[in-house]
């Protein structure tokens, strides 16, 4: 028996055997396995690579390789993804958030492994991003097909997709719960008694696989060396907030140089990034790949810092304290500049990874530099250790605007719960300093400009999920203003609707007509010759424009109490008519399709 039959039959069987909520519990189980699966291949093939070329590397002294193995590695990924994938699979998180909101949950089957080749190649050969976000790019597309292979219903793929990105976060860091809340945080997922369950299925399950896979230890070998006491929490705060300006920093530099890397064309790109990045890690090695070496470095409580200066040209200077303060703040302010040149050349990453990376060095050179300063006399120590593992909660929960995925995050990479009170508190503050001035997280900022963001206020994410062009009606007859009375009466007799565009000879609107504005003569005969459509026209209370989200075109039908509005394109050429009647039926339509019973 063929598969196509085989598998019709599963599909007859299914239909009358398997509810559907049942079968969504499957399926998150499934995808827990497959992603888990998916992030230890991705982990194994970047540490291969890794290891083969880090054979060739010096320790005392520069080494001139890292002129060359960033640059050959974003030049395969980028050729891989040009002329093999053809098709764009960069931002992973906000791809999944347009595939949430625009695409019926949809992503392409490709995405399952294109992107775990491209960001291995990338990261394993230096480039200074992390394989999180592809990963859950990966989990999310996992999601996505295995609930269309399994006809999951409409509402409930959006719920798979979350299963996906949990997954490939419990599976890729061994932390269930920061994956849990990474759905409700980040990808903007509503929590519901039923669908935290399956969320929680995916976790596990691939936390499991993960724990099987690599090892029951800790992603990272965190050290705790002192015990939280609270008269450090004025200094936590100010964490927090030193944070939340380096997440600001991070945010808005990283934005400023893909718009400049946006304007070129591709070998443009490739030599201007490659460029940047190969000189960075040449003059600052920890910008070097995901840079999970330097954290291990700053908080496994050694107190031998001296290898960060490892591979560089300033090895000779690795017994100066000072000297290994100012290399590290090097490296704080040019971390953006590396990431953000990885992907503009190509490259293939995400951001999981460098926020953790400047977290890190953000909070222990916050820690360092007070206790070295003339006041810390009047202030209690504070633990190099401790703060620098407060400081990756407080840069990620700035930069994906996610407290909670922050502060469960780290406690569950590094095993630190003694310190969970600090964490949420550095957490809180640098999200309340960011959000001041940016209200959405780089993931969802320019999503959130065209009003394709999908948010947890259930009104307007029915309709972010609307689509105008489903909404605009085109049986109005259109008239032109040259035409007479008498020709608009032979109209008005052929059309249901009372009102009527005006148009030019290029379809440009002009106004409209309404039946109500000409009742009095429209029964007059000898009036028909003597009154021109231009004389009678109105102009509408409000024209709405292709391209408008539909919460503003809500808020102008508030404003004008209009039941009909106007559409035209950017051009002002008439497409027709959006009724306040026909988008409360679609809304009643996209509510009972996408979301899923309470």
């Amino acid at each position: 028996m063929s598969f196509k039959k085989l598998y019709s039959n599963f599909l007859v069987w299914k239909t009358k055997n398997v509810k559907e909520k049942q079968l969504v519990l499957f399926v998150s189980f499934l995808i827990g396995i497959f992603t888990a699966l998916a992030a230890y291949i991705l982990k194994s093939l970047i540490h291969l690579i890794q290891h083969v070329l880090a054979s060739n590397f010096l320790t005392q002294g520069a080494n001139y390789m890292y002129l060359i193995s960033p640059a050959v590695g974003i030049l395969i990924a980028g050729l891989f993804v040009k002329y093999v994938v053809r098709d764009d699979i960069s931002h992973g998180v906000t791809k999944i958030l347009y595939a949430i909101s625009q695409r019926k949950s949809f992503i392409k089957l490709h995405n399952v492994y294109t992107s775990i080749i491209a960001s291995s190649i990338t990261i394993g050969f230096g480039g200074s991003v992390g394989a999180e976000a592809p990963i859950v790019l990966t989990g999310s597309a996992i999601g996505s097909n295995l609930g269309r292979f399994f006809k999951v219903e409409q509402k409930f793929l959006m719920l798979l997709i979350g299963c996906g990105a949990a997954g490939a976060i419990a599976g890729i860091f061994k932390a269930p719960i920061a994956g849990l809340v990474f759905v409700v945080e980040v990808l903007m997922l509503d929590l519901t008694t039923f669908t935290v369950l399956p969320l929680l299925v995916t976790s596990v399950t691939a936390a499991t696989i993960s724990y099987l896979t690599m090892g029951q230890t800790a992603m990272f070998n965190y050290a705790h060396t002192d015990m939280f006491m609270l008269e450090r929490i004025p200094m936590v705060i100010l964490l927090g907030i030193f944070c939340g300006v380096v997440s600001l920093y991070f945010t808005r530099a990283m934005n400023w140089i893909e718009n400049i890397f946006r304007k070129l064309t591709y070998w443009k790109k490739f030599a201007l990034g490659a460029t940047i990045l190969s000189l960075l890690i040449f003059l600052l090695p920890p910008l070097y790949g995901e840079g999970y070496d330097t954290i291990n470095a700053l908080i496994n409580g050694a107190k031998d810092y001296n290898g960060l200066l490892d591979n560089s040209m300033f090895f000779q200077f690795k017994d100066s304290r000072w000297t290994i303060i100012l290399f590290l703040f090097a490296v704080l302010i040019m971390k953006v500049f590396a990431s953000s040149s990885t992907n503009g050349a190509g490259g293939t990453g995400g951001i999981f990874a460098p926020s953790l990376f400047l977290g890190c060095i953000a909070g222990f050179i916050f820690a360092y530099a007070m206790n070295h300063s003339e006041f810390a006399s009047y202030m209690p120590f504070l633990p190099e250790e401790n703060f620098a593992l407060m400081g990756m909660a407080g840069v990620m929960a700035g930069v994906m605007h996610a407290p909670l995925t922050g502060t469960f995050l780290i406690a569950e990479l590094t095993g630190g719960y003694e310190l969970l009170l600090p964490l949420m508190i550095v957490s809180v503050c640098s999200y309340a300093f960011i959000k001041i001035f940016e209200p959405h997280s780089i993931y969802s900022m320019r999503l959130a400009k065209k009003g394709e963001l999908l948010t947890h206020h259930k009104d307007k994410a029915v309709l972010t999920l609307m689509n105008l062009s489903r909404l605009i009606e085109t049986n109005f007859q259109a008239v032109s203003p040259d035409m007479t009375l008498g020709d608009m009466v032979k109209v008005i007799s052929r059309s249901s609707r009372n009102v009527f565009p005006v148009v030019d000879d290029k379809k440009r609107f002009l106004g409209i007509v309404l039946i109500d504005n000409i009742r009095n003569i429209m029964f007059r005969p000898e009036l028909y010759n003597r009154f021109k459509i231009s004389r009678v026209m109105t102009s509408p209370p409000a024209v709405v424009v292709v391209g408008m989200t539909m919460d503003s075109i809500m808020k102008i039908f508030d404003e004008t109490k209009a039941w009909n509005l106007p559409v035209v394109d950017e051009n002002d050429v008439y497409l027709g008519f959006i009724s306040k009647s026909n988008i409360l039926d679609v809304y009643r339509e996209v509510l009972v399709e996408n979301f899923a019973e309470e």
